[in-house]
């Protein structure tokens, strides 16, 4: 029994921490609502905290990166969902496809905007920089859902079941664009500023058949 129970747990292991039966088309969860065990931050790690089931994001400049098992934290097509909360003027951002740094702008990868009354023009569900959006679709210190489809060169981004970007990539990518592109990467979310107070929780990722 022993034997057999140590082979199930060595089974698990090799598969990526995935439960037996579990499939691709589940949601499943990156955040444990107790800790930010999974999650990695280099420089300004004080600016991530969890506070009543939620990352509290209010500090210097930073980025907190998920580093867990699932998929090995390298998604490539997937579905991503989260619940986010904003204070007044402040900004935050959702990167995908990025990977780790322990300061600075990550460089790889592209950020979705989280901002609706910052000074930055561009505002919630921007692709920023690339497909952004000037309306402001909801409010500070009301809990909204952020959802990013990404599939090949076709990214859809909504707010609250609405469709704010309908992108899809050139063939040829220039400029910083081109340097940012990466075909997979994990997730990251951002401390801008610390006057920005930004809160996430519930969230969620699907993988989405290559």
């Amino acid at each position: 029994m022993r034997n057999l129970l140590f082979i199930i747990v060595v089974l698990v292991f090799l598969s990526g921490f995935q439960i037996p039966g579990h499939q691709d088309s589940d949601w499943v969860s990156l955040f444990d609502g107790k800790s930010l065990n999974d999650w990695k931050v280099g420089n300004n790690a004080s600016t991530f905290s969890v506070q009543n089931g939620e990352i509290v994001v209010h500090g210097p400049t930073a980025h907190i990166f998920y580093d867990g098992p699932y998929k090995s934290h390298r998604f490539k097509n997937f579905e991503i969902k989260l619940d986010v909360m904003t204070w007044p003027g402040s900004n935050s951002g959702i990167y995908f496809h990025t990977e780790y740094q322990d300061g600075g702008w990550p460089s790889r990868g592209f950020e979705v905007q989280v901002n609706n009354s910052h000074t930055d023009w561009r505002r919630t569900g921007s692709l920023y920089g690339i497909s952004d959006v000037k309306e402001v679709y909801v409010k500070d210190k009301e809990w909204y859902t952020e959802y990013i489809k990404v599939v090949g060169k076709h990214y859809i981004i909504k707010i609250n079941d609405k469709t704010v970007v309908d992108y899809i990539e050139p063939g040829e990518l220039t400029g910083d664009q081109a340097k940012r592109a990466n075909p997979s990467g994990t997730f990251a979310l951002q401390g801008h500023d610390p006057n920005s107070e930004v809160h996430y929780k519930n969230i969620l990722v699907r993988v989405l058949p290559d």
